[in-house]
């Protein structure tokens, strides 16, 4: 039996999840409502505040998707009551970041600014000018979009300068060596 899927998913105060026909899950909370459709193979069932998810048998797809999909559901749950962040660091001289509306506008050395749109959920907080982070309710949606945006300038190893998420180590390499 999956060790993740056979946990049952709290669910907390102020949330409500409504499983459909064919387990459409959708859930509902302060910071608003995610919907996502499930395989038909496994059964998703909410009673006393917590949400099972079981699997019929033990064939090697079942048993992958299991956890998977209680994964997922848990992520839904956290993401409407609490919400997800990614915090970024831009590093480099001249490298900067300002909020203008509903825009993010980048500096990172190129010739252009490069432009970012909030939409889909996901908002941008700019607490200086070399920090950015990233806001919203889907989990995946967050990660993907902060990935977007550290592509744009990923940090290079010599000088470390470039787009990086907080925490994150870049290793670094010895320059050419002069005679």
């Amino acid at each position: 039996m999956s060790r993740i899927g056979r946990n049952p998913v709290k669910v907390p105060a102020g949330v409500s999840i409504d499983i459909a026909e064919g387990n459409l899950v959708t859930v509902k909370g302060p910071k608003g409502t995610l919907t996502q459709q499930f395989r038909n193979e496994l059964t998703i069932e909410a009673k006393d505040g917590e949400v099972l998810v079981s699997r019929p048998n033990d064939e090697k797809f079942n048993r992958s998707i299991h956890g998977l999909t209680r994964t997922l559901i848990n992520n839904m749950v956290v993401g409407v009551s609490e919400g997800y962040q990614k915090k970024l660091e831009i590093v480099g001289v001249g490298y900067r970041v300002a909020k203008q509306g509903k825009q993010l506008q980048l500096s990172l050395g190129f010739s252009h600014g490069i432009t970012f749109e909030e939409g889909n959920g996901i908002t941008f907080e700019v607490p200086d000018a070399n920090t950015v982070i990233v806001c919203g309710i889907d989990k995946q949606l967050v990660g993907q979009v902060a990935a977007n945006i550290r592509a744009k300038r990923p940090p290079e190893p010599y000088k470390g300068k470039g787009i990086r998420y907080t925490g994150e180590y870049v290793r670094r390499k010895a320059g050419k060596t002069g005679k």
